[in-house]
């Protein structure tokens, strides 16, 4: 009876090991590596250290997956990024006491970016990774325009202080971090918009027969990706000071924790939790490149490799 019934279970305890997402199994690995390769880490100041940096690409890759949920792709974050550093740097030098009308002011910008690009992707049918490069080109303009070309100004401890303070020994920076992946969560996953997102990702031409507006639910998910920009730029700005570069790259680093964290990158499938996961993973990777000494320019192959392997796999689990 005993051996009928360990037949039984095994298997069901095979495939629930299966429904493990592998991206929790790749964290753990990778963090594992990084304690075995520098033992500091085994200490609560370099390990939070880690994770307020990961904060920035936690929030952006989470309002990345809205987008990419819908069936899109968001290339102008890590332009505007850059581009709210630069101007509240300069907006702040003189006027330091304005830190927050310009906390709010990069939340207003950030929302206008993401529905411009989403008006246009619903309006006028440009393809989003057409409509949000070409954000990208005219944020990176803008920004190196109206700063000359060069970092100039300073943002004041105030503004910088999300992004580098701790309370109680834990990061501002992950407190965020916590609060906007759990907001995120609740509405991706516990309203009739998240419900209707993965509806318009999924088919948008059933979604608009079931009387879901598409394009309206695209917009919003581009406003929300813009939301998460600012606030990651507040959040990078803590660490990262005033920098021409400062968002670079940060674009393609959400859309690869997104695909690690198990999103399509067609559309209509995602979550939020996996895909923090993914975040940590590839923040946790970078970390672990610097310490075994690779040069910086392997991150670009990594995360090439990373967004081919991750899209191939999630093609063959469907």
């Amino acid at each position: 009876m005993s051996i009928i019934s360990t037949r039984n279970t095994l298997p069901g305890r095979l495939r629930g090991l299966r429904s493990i997402e592998p991206i929790y199994l790749i964290l753990l690995a990778i963090v594992a590596a990084i304690v075995l390769s520098n033992p500091i880490y085994l200490d609560y100041g370099p390990m939070m250290q880690l994770l307020r940096r990961s904060s920035p690409l936690i929030v952006l890759a989470v309002g990345q997956l809205f987008v990419i949920v819908s069936g899109g792709f968001d290339l102008s974050v890590g332009s505007l990024m850059t581009f709210l550093i630069l101007i509240c740097a300069l907006l702040l030098n003189s006027s330091p006491e304005l830190v927050y009308p310009a906390i709010a002011w990069c939340l207003v910008v950030g929302l206008a970016s993401g529905a411009v690009n989403g008006l246009v992707v619903s309006f006028w049918k440009v393809p989003s990774i057409i409509a949000t490069l070409g954000m990208l080109l005219m944020l990176r303009g803008a920004g190196l325009f109206l700063s000359g070309g060069s970092a100039r100004g300073n943002l004041p401890d105030t503004f910088r202080a999300l992004g580098r303070d701790s309370v109680f020994g834990f990061p501002v920076a992950l407190i965020v971090a916590i609060v906007f992946g759990t907001a995120a969560w609740l509405v991706l996953h516990r309203t009739s918009f998240g419900r209707q997102l993965y509806m318009v990702g999924a088919n948008p031409r059933a979604a608009r027969l079931s009387g879901v507006n598409v394009a309206g639910i695209r917009i919003a998910a581009f406003m929300f990706s813009g939301l998460s920009a600012a606030i990651s730029a507040i959040l990078l700005s803590g660490f990262s000071g005033v920098s021409t570069s400062a968002g670079n790259g940060y674009e393609l680093q959400a859309i690869s924790a997104a695909v690690l964290g198990g999103a399509v990158l067609l559309g209509g499938r995602g979550s939020v939790v996996p895909v923090i996961a993914g975040a940590l993973a590839l923040h946790a990777l970078f970390t672990l490149l610097n310490i075994w000494g690779f040069p910086k320019p392997m991150r670009d192959v990594v995360q090439g490799l990373i967004i081919i392997c991750a899209v191939a796999y999630s093609a063959r689990r469907k």
